[in-house]
């Protein structure tokens, strides 16, 4: 008779960071024995979740933005989901999937409850919606067993402004929720053919030095500061590759830089892709002006593709990144020093050789994707030995 697997809730706000964000995670924790259930609002994403990880999924409906009505349903209905499914651990990612997850599951009596802390919205928030978020992240906290920044910068500024008790905190290996799979995000995995053909479809010259930048089109991303110095800068064989989708109802652009980014010939926006790998394989330099961060994946992406990054001085960023090693650290929503990282890169071809050279060892070194995974599977496995529990 099998032994009976001790039931997993991995619970996110929105399908699509179940699915990209956690990305074989699921998988991993199923082939090491726990029954692993996948929860997040419905959508395609969802199914594709349970059919490429091979784990159970059920949708809760959750909004991102702040409605009360309709975030009580969502407390309601996974409250009664982990009655029924009686998991011995929820493990919450996301803002309001944190505050669903820990209350509802704290609520039902779950024995372990951990929420991963990937960056804070709540950073840039200001006034009345600042004392809201400041007051749910930290009864997100207090109803959380343990709670994983998955940044230094965070593990300290959630300290300094006192969500939690430092007891209560940890990171997980060297931080990053998810590690990077550096196999999967390689050169060699692209080909010259591909390469040649993405390059005439975005009419992309060879000589062309090519800045991209993958991620949500959006402000907080610093892509307002990033079009107006590539505007500023731009000169022959210089493009500005855009790689994600807007969000013009939580947080949009200013008109200036969607016309700028419009009428621009050499500013190429290609939209959400599934696949960014090609796209970092044509280009030169990753620019990531992000205000804030938990950890992102991105530039670890960008570095195993052997890119150097230009970042802000932000959470995760400046722990991936290494001033002068393998990128460029500038001060968030500075459109001058931006400017200026991007000139330096372009023309100084010591420096980049020497970053490129430098980019993808360093990921490889510290954030392997193998290497976060064991050690989230160990943190478990301990945690339920804590509680009594055989595993």
């Amino acid at each position: 008779m099998n032994p009976i697997k001790p039931k997993l809730i991995r619970i996110t706000t929105v399908p699509m960071s179940l699915k990209i964000l956690l990305k074989g995670q699921h998988r991993f924790m199923s082939e090491n024995g726990f029954e692993v259930i996948g929860v997040s609002s419905s959508g395609q994403e969802l199914q594709d979740v349970e059919q490429e990880e091979n784990i159970r999924t059920i949708s809760v409906e959750m909004t991102r933005t702040i409605s009360l009505v309709k975030d009580l349903i969502t407390l309601w209905n996974f409250y009664n989901l982990c009655k029924r499914e009686k998991p011995l651990i929820v493990h919450s990612h996301t803002p309001k999937a944190g505050i669903i997850g820990m209350l509802g599951a704290k609520l039902a009596k779950v024995p372990i409850r951990l929420h991963t802390v990937a960056g804070l919205p709540l950073m840039e928030a200001k006034g009345i919606k600042r004392v809201i978020l400041d007051f749910v992240e930290k009864k997100t906290y207090s109803y959380a067993t343990k709670v994983y920044p998955n940044s230094k910068g965070l593990f300290d500024f959630i300290i300094e402004n006192r969500y939690t008790s430092e007891e209560k905190l940890k990171i997980i290996g060297n931080g990053s929720s998810n590690g990077i799979n550096t196999n999967y995000f390689s050169l060699s995995k692209i080909t010259d053919e591909q390469k040649k053909q993405l390059r005439i479809d975005l009419n992309i010259a060879e000589i062309d030095f090519v800045f991209v930048f993958v991620g949500r089109l959006v402000r907080d991303k610093g892509i307002n500061e990033l079009v107006s110095a590539f505007s500023i800068l731009q000169t022959l064989n210089n493009k500005l590759l855009l790689v994600g989708s807007q969000e013009s109802d939580l947080d949009p652009l200013l008109p200036n830089t969607l016309e700028e980014i419009k009428s621009n010939a050499n500013i190429i926006s290609v939209g959400f892709q599934n696949d960014v790998r090609p796209y970092l394989a044509i280009s030169n330099c990753l620019v990531f002006p992000s205000y804030r961060e938990g950890f992102p994946n991105v530039v670890m992406q960008a570095g195993a593709m052997e890119l150097p990054s230009i970042v802000s001085d932000i959470n995760g960023c400046n722990e991936i990144i290494v001033q002068n090693e393998n990128g460029i650290i500038i001060p968030v929503k500075d459109e001058d020093s931006l400017k200026l990282a991007m000139i330096k890169l372009k023309e100084d071809e010591v420096l980049y050789e020497k970053l490129k050279q430098n980019s993808r060892s360093m990921i490889v070194s510290r954030y392997e994707q193998s290497v976060v995974w064991n050690a989230l599977l160990n943190e478990y496995n301990t945690l339920l030995k804590e509680k009594g529990y055989n595993v």
